[in-house]
């Protein structure tokens, strides 16, 4: 990608709705939380979940930060890593891309390719799983785990969805138990291999999809044995697939939707 006298070029692309800009960092000022702020905004922006600032990296195909849409920075997105990796696969035709990212170095390996659909297995790492805690306050009752993926999951697992479970979960992230906040997962079993999933991210909000919460929600059923892997986890944006065999495998499409520039 190469800046033009008009603007910053961009790449918009969607893993099961969860949309992020892909961008490289060396055409953009400093403040990358403010840009990510005003490029994510959906009336008066490009519109997306987060923005993957692309860095050069000598032991991997890319360095990718990620910010949220509030401009705040977290340690990984999984759907927004596959994203970088079809953008990388596109652009080079490379079909393993190592990517570093705030949790480590992530290996995308391209399962796929349909148009401008890729599908990867990627291998997200070793999980860390904590036991059931219970949040009991005046506005907010919940019971959940605690799961890391190099960032932070409390998955909590119900019956049916429960009505209002937005504002249920944005109250479980400000909890002072979690002082960098947490992504909330809501969880159905559906079956012996099947998982439904409604996700709150931290910094976002309700999203589509989630990589991440798909493999915290599947790695939590697998641990609680209400399920065994591999496990398909149905989220609003569509289906992915985890395996979990001390590594955690995630399965699942990235769609480069467009490319373009950004006034400034």
């Amino acid at each position: 990608m190469s800046a033009t006298a008009h603007g910053i070029p961009f790449t918009k692309a969607s893993a099961c709705g969860n949309d992020f800009l892909i961008i490289d960092a060396a055409h953009t000022p400093a403040d990358l939380a403010a840009l990510s702020r005003r490029w994510c905004d959906r009336h008066n922006g490009i519109g997306a979940d987060g923005v993957e600032w692309l860095f050069p990296d000598p032991e991997a195909d890319v360095f990718a930060r990620l910010f949220n849409a509030d401009g705040s920075e977290a340690e990984i997105s999984g759907n927004g890593t596959r994203c970088v990796a079809a953008d990388l696969c596109a652009r080079t035709g490379k079909e393993q891309i190592i990517i570093r990212t705030g949790a480590g170095l992530k290996t995308c390996r391209l399962t796929a390719r349909r148009g401008a659909t890729f599908e990867f297995e990627a291998d997200m790492g070793q999980p860390t799983v904590g036991e059931l805690a219970s949040i009991e306050t005046t506005a907010v009752r919940a019971q959940g785990a605690n799961v890391s993926m190099g960032n932070p999951h409390f998955v909590i697992f119900v019956d049916t969805f429960p009505e209002g479970w937005q504002r249920q979960a944005a109250l479980v992230g400000a909890q002072p138990r979690f002082p960098q906040g947490t992504n909330v997962e809501y969880v159905v079993v559906r079956g012996p291999n099947e998982i439904e999933i409604r996700l709150f991210e931290r910094g976002v909000g309700e999203t589509e999809s989630s990589g991440t919460g798909s493999c915290a929600s599947a790695v939590a059923a697998i641990a609680s044995h209400r399920v065994s892997s591999p496990v398909t986890v149905i989220a609003p944006g569509g289906p992915q697939t985890v395996r979990w065999e001390k590594h955690v495998f995630l399965t699942g499409p990235a769609t480069l939707v467009c490319r373009g520039e950004f006034i400034v």
